[in-house]
C-alpha cells in the first residue's frame, strides 16, 4: 500500500472530469459504441488471421499480436472510463490505480516494440526477398513476438513496484485515468529513482525502437531508389500502412508527453482530455481500418467470412 505523509488513504481523486449534466448519458453511449466497435473489429481480424492458413505469414502474425494489444489497451481504459462517466464521484482505489498504470504503460511499450519488429519484417521482405523465408523462421517470429511482450511486462512491473513504495503528499490526479508520472508528481519523498528509471525505460523502449525503425527504412529507401519499379511498388504497398500506424501512434504519444510533462492549465479542459486519451484510442480505431481495408488478403478473407461486399 502507498504511504501518505498525513494519513493513510485508500483512493485517488481524478479531477480531469467535468460535470456534463444530462449529456453524460450521451457521452456514455458514444464511448460504449467506440469500445464495442474496437473489440468487435479487432476480434474479427484476429479470428480471420488465425483461422486462415493463407494468412499465416510473418506480417499477419505480427498484426495478430498488434490487434491483441489493441484489445488489451482498450480494456485497460474503456470500462473504467464508462464507470467514471456515470459516476458523480471520480475516485479510484490505490490498487486499481496502480493496475491501470501497469496496463496502460505496458500497452504503449508493446505497441511501439511491435511496430519496430514489423519494420524489421518489411526490411527483410524488401531488401532480402530471396532469403526472407530462411531468415524469418517460425521460431524467430515467436521470439520476436515474445520480446515485444516480455520486455514491457518486466519494465512495467518495476514501475508499479517503485510507485507502490513512494511516499505521497496528496491524492489528486489531474487526468481522467491513472498514469505513472501523475503519481510521481505527488511524491513528497525523493522521487529521483522513479524518474531516472522511467527515463531509462522510456529511452530504451521508445528511442531504441525509433532508431531501429529509422535504420530499417533508410535501408528500404536505398533499395527502392536503386531497384526496379516493381520493387518500389511493393515497398509502397507494404510499408504505407505501417508508416501510417507509426505516425499516428507517435503523434498520440507526443500529445500524452505534452500533457504529462508541461503545465497545460491554459488549454481548455475538453482539449486536455482529448490529448490525454488520443494515444490510447487512436491505434485501436486506426489500425483495423488501415490494415483491414488496405491489405488485400485480409479484405478478401473478411468478405468471405461476413458474406458482404467491402
Amino acid at each position: 500500500m502507498i504511504k501518505m505523509n498525513s494519513s493513510q488513504v485508500s483512493n485517488f481523486t481524478l479531477v480531469g472530469y467535468f460535470d456534463p449534466g444530462n449529456f453524460k448519458y450521451l457521452y456514455f453511449m458514444i464511448v460504449l459504441s467506440l469500445y464495442i466497435f474496437i473489440v468487435s473489429v479487432n476480434i474479427l481480424l484476429n479470428v480471420v488471421i488465425c483461422m486462415n492458413r493463407s494468412l499465416h505469414e510473418p506480417m499477419y502474425l505480427f498484426l495478430c499480436s498488434l490487434f491483441v494489444n489493441e484489445l488489451y489497451g482498450s480494456t485497460g481504459l474503456f470500462p473504467f472510463l464508462l464507470l467514471q462517466i456515470l459516476s458523480d464521484i471520480h475516485t479510484v482505489s490505490v490498487p486499481f490505480c496502480l493496475l491501470q498504470v501497469y496496463c496502460l504503460h505496458m500497452y504503449g511499450g508493446v505497441e511501439f516494440l511491435t511496430l519496430a519488429v514489423m519494420s524489421y519484417d518489411r526490411y527483410l521482405a524488401i531488401c532480402y526477398p530471396l532469403q526472407y523465408n530462411t531468415r524469418m523462421t517460425h521460431s524467430k517470429i515467436a521470439s520476436l513476438i515474445a520480446v515485444t511482450w516480455i520486455f514491457p511486462l518486466l519494465a512495467c512491473i518495476v514501475i508499479m513496484y517503485l510507485n507502490s513504495h513512494s511516499q505521497l503528499c496528496g491524492n489528486i490526479i489531474h487526468k481522467v485515468y491513472c498514469d505513472s508520472h501523475s503519481i510521481v508528481k505527488l511524491a513528497c519523498s525523493d522521487a529521483r529513482v522513479v524518474n531516472i528509471y522511467g527515463l531509462i525505460a522510456s529511452f530504451a523502449t521508445l528511442f531504441g525502437a525509433l532508431v531501429f525503425i529509422v535504420f530499417t527504412y533508410m535501408r528500404i529507401l536505398k533499395v527502392c531508389f536503386s531497384g526496379s519499379k516493381q520493387t518500389r511498388q511493393k515497398a509502397v504497398s507494404t510499408c504505407t500502412p505501417h508508416l501510417a500506424s507509426l505516425l499516428n501512434f507517435s503523434v498520440g504519444a507526443s500529445f500524452e508527453l505534452l500533457q504529462s510533462r508541461f503545465n497545460m492549465k491554459s488549454v481548455p479542459n475538453m482539449l486536455r482530455i482529448f490529448l490525454s486519451l488520443y494515444w490510447l484510442t487512436c491505434q485501436p480505431l486506426f489500425n483495423p481500418a488501415v490494415y483491414g481495408l488496405n491489405l488485400t488478403k485480409i479484405r478478401v478473407v473478411c468478405k468471405d467470412v461476413m458474406y458482404v461486399e467491402i
